[in-house]
C-alpha cells in the first residue's frame, strides 16, 4: 500500500508540473514540518528526483522555525538530518511572530511562516505543500463557520498561484515579482486521505515529528481534526471524499462567476489620469442591481490583491460609495484596505506608508537620505553626474516606484544651466568654460546659490505658472486639473531652488524654468508600480 500510495503520488506530482509546464529551471520548494504529511512528501521528492533523471529539478526543504515550542530547535534538527538522509537541500528559517490580544496564533504562524518562504521564491518557483483530503475538509468547515460563499468553500486547489510578498520586501522587489512569471502552490497529496499517508508512513518506518500542538483544541483546526470530524466520520465515513467534491464544484462555479464578471466589469474600469492606478467607474456601478455592484466591488477589490471586508462591511461602504456627493473626498477604511473616491471614481488600496525619498543608483547612495525623509538635496556629484548625461533614480512609495531624472534637449524641460549654480562656484575658469561648453549655455558661478531639492507637500495657495499656461495658478487648482487625487498631492515629488518651484513631476515645468531650444534640461519622470 504505500508503495502504491509513493507511486500514485509521484504520477500526480508529474502531471501537476507538465500541467503548468514547470521545466527543470523551477526551483521546487517543500514546506517541511517534520510531520506526518510533510515526511512522506520529502520521501516521495527523493523518489520522484531518481525516478526523473532527465529533468533535473532543483528541489529544497524549507522548514520553519517559529519558536513557539521548546521543541522547536530540536525540530529544525531533526528536519535538516533527514533532508540530509534524502540527499536533498535543506534551508531553515527562523521567524518572529508578532503577537498580543485578539490575534490568532494560528493566522500569525501561517503568516510568518509564508512569508519567511516569500524570502526564497524567485519568479516562476513551485511550493509544495503536503495538505491532503481531511485538510480540505477542515477547510471547508471553517468557511462554511465563518459564512463565506463559493470562493471560500471552493477552499484549496491542486495547482494555484501564488501570491508571496514578504513584508519586509522593497517597492522594486514587489515590482519585479509582479511582472515577472508567477509562482505556485502545488498539493499533489490532495485526493489521499489522512488514513492513506499513516498506513504509508508506517509502512516505510519514517520517522515524523509529533507537534504537541496538534492536540490543543482551543485552536479551531485542532477541535475540528480532534473532536468534530472523527464523530463526521463514524456516521459518513466518506465524508472527506464527497466534500472534496462539493469543494470542487464550487470551484467550477466560481470559475464561470469569475469569467462573467470579468466581462461585466470590464467597461467600468479605467486609470487615475494622473497616477494610473487602476479605477472603477461609480456612476457605471451605480445603475446595476444590488447584486452585481456587491460582486464587482469584490472583484475589483481582488484584482489589487487587497483582503476582502466582511459582506455587512461592503454593504456598508457600497451604499457610502455610490451615495456620496460627486464633490465628496470619501475615504473608508478597512483592515488592510482603504476605499475611497474622488469625483467618479473609486480606488482600492492598502494601506499608503510614509512617503520618502530613497536613492536607488550609484550616484550618491542611500545613506545620503534620512530613512523617512520627505526632502533630497541634489550633491554636486549628483549634478555633475546629470550633466554629463547620468540619469538619477529616487526610489519613492506607492502608486509610484520611482522617479527617473534625466538629460534632454527637447520637450518641457528644467533648464540645466539654472540648476546648476551651485557647483559653478567650485570650478575653476576652465572647467566653467567647459562645462558651459557641453551645457550649450553660459553659466554664472554664484555664492549665494542653493543646491536644488526634491520635496514633497506644497501649499495649495502657492502661485505657479506651468509651461502650458499664459497665467499663473494657484496650485490647488492645478492639483484639479491634472486630476491628481487628494491623497496624492503631499507625495508628488517637486523640484525647487531656493524656495521657487522649478518643476512638478508628471506634471509640468515652471515657465521660468524652462530650457528654450536646444537648450539641454533636466525632465522628471515618475515611473508607477505595476499594475493588473
Amino acid at each position: 500500500m504505500s508503495h502504491t500510495l509513493v507511486d500514485t503520488l509521484i504520477l500526480k506530482l508529474t502531471a501537476l508540473l507538465d500541467q503548468i509546464g514547470a521545466t527543470a529551471d523551477n526551483h521546487l520548494w517543500l514546506g517541511y514540518s517534520g510531520g506526518m504529511d510533510s515526511e512522506l512528501l520529502a520521501y516521495t521528492l527523493a523518489r520522484f528526483r531518481e525516478t526523473h533523471p532527465k529533468t533535473p529539478y532543483q528541489v529544497s526543504l524549507v522548514h520553519v522555525h517559529h519558536g513557539l515550542s521548546r521543541n522547536a530547535d530540536a525540530w529544525a534538527a531533526h528536519c535538516r538530518q533527514r533532508a540530509e538522509h534524502y540527499g536533498l537541500n535543506f534551508v531553515l528559517r527562523k521567524v518572529q511572530l508578532e503577537l498580543g490580544p485578539r490575534v490568532s496564533i494560528e493566522a500569525e504562524a501561517r503568516r510568518g511562516r509564508y512569508q519567511a518562504i516569500a524570502g526564497l521564491l524567485n519568479p516562476g518557483d513551485i511550493l509544495l505543500t503536503a495538505h491532503h483530503q481531511d485538510d480540505q475538509l477542515e477547510t471547508l468547515l471553517l468557511a462554511l463557520k465563518r459564512g463565506q460563499g463559493p470562493k471560500g468553500l471552493a477552499a484549496m486547489g491542486q495547482a494555484q498561484h501564488l501570491a508571496l510578498i514578504s513584508r519586509a520586501e522593497s517597492s522594486l522587489a514587489r515590482i519585479s515579482r509582479a511582472e515577472s512569471a508567477p509562482c505556485w502552490q502545488l498539493r499533489p497529496m490532495l485526493d489521499s486521505s489522512r488514513a492513506q499517508i499513516e498506513q504509508a508512513v508506517a509502512s516505510l518506518e519514517l520517522p515524523y515529528i509529533n507537534d504537541e500542538s496538534n492536540q490543543d483544541t482551543q485552536y479551531d483546526r485542532n477541535f475540528l481534526r480532534v473532536e468534530v470530524i472523527p464523530v463526521l466520520k463514524q456516521r459518513w465515513p466518506s465524508i472527506a471524499t464527497t466534500a472534496s467534491r462539493s469543494a470542487a464544484l464550487c470551484a467550477e462555479q466560481q470559475l464561470l462567476l469569475d469569467e462573467v464578471s470579468a466581462e461585466k466589469l470590464q467597461p467600468l474600469l479605467g486609470r487615475c489620469r494622473f497616477s494610473g492606478v487602476r479605477v472603477l467607474d461609480s456612476a457605471g456601478l451605480k445603475v446595476l442591481s444590488p447584486q452585481w455592484q456587491a460582486q464587482l466591488l469584490r472583484q475589483f477589490i481582488q484584482m489589487q490583491r487587497l483582503p476582502l471586508p466582511a459582506q455587512v462591511q461592503l454593504q456598508q461602504a457600497l451604499a457610502q460609495l455610490l451615495d456620496a456627493r460627486e464633490d465628496a473626498q470619501l475615504e473608508l477604511s478597512f483592515k488592510g484596505l482603504l476605499l475611497k473616491r474622488y469625483g467618479q471614481q473609486i480606488y482600492a488600496m492598502a494601506p499608503l506608508p510614509g512617503a520618502a525619498f530613497q536613492l536607488l543608483d550609484g550616484v550618491g547612495s542611500v545613506e545620503d537620505v534620512a530613512a523617512k525623509s520627505s526632502k533630497l538635496t541634489l550633491s554636486t556629484k549628483q549634478l555633475q553626474a546629470l550633466s554629463q548625461g547620468q540619469s538619477l533614480s529616487v526610489g519613492l512609495t506607492s502608486p509610484w516606484q520611482r522617479l527617473e531624472l534625466t538629460l534632454a534637449d527637447s520637450g518641457p524641460r528644467v533648464a540645466l544651466a539654472q540648476v546648476m549654480a551651485p557647483l559653478m562656484a567650485s570650478l575653476s575658469a576652465p572647467q566653467l568654460a567647459s562645462l558651459s561648453a557641453s551645457i550649450g549655455a553660459k553659466v554664472q558661478p554664484s555664492d549665494t546659490a542653493v543646491a536644488p531639492e526634491l520635496v514633497m507637500g506644497l501649499k495649495g495657495s502657492y502661485r505657479c505658472q506651468p509651461h502650458n499656461r499664459d497665467k499663473g495658478r494657484e496650485l490647488k487648482k492645478l492639483w484639479h486639473e491634472l486630476g491628481v487625487p487628494p491623497w496624492l498631492r503631499d507625495r508628488v515629488p517637486l523640484l525647487m531652488q531656493n524656495g521657487r518651484l522649478l518643476a512638478l513631476a508628471g506634471g509640468f515645468v515652471e515657465r521660468s524654468a524652462l530650457a528654450s531650444g536646444s537648450e539641454p534640461g533636466i525632465v522628471l519622470k515618475l515611473v508607477a508600480e505595476a499594475t493588473s
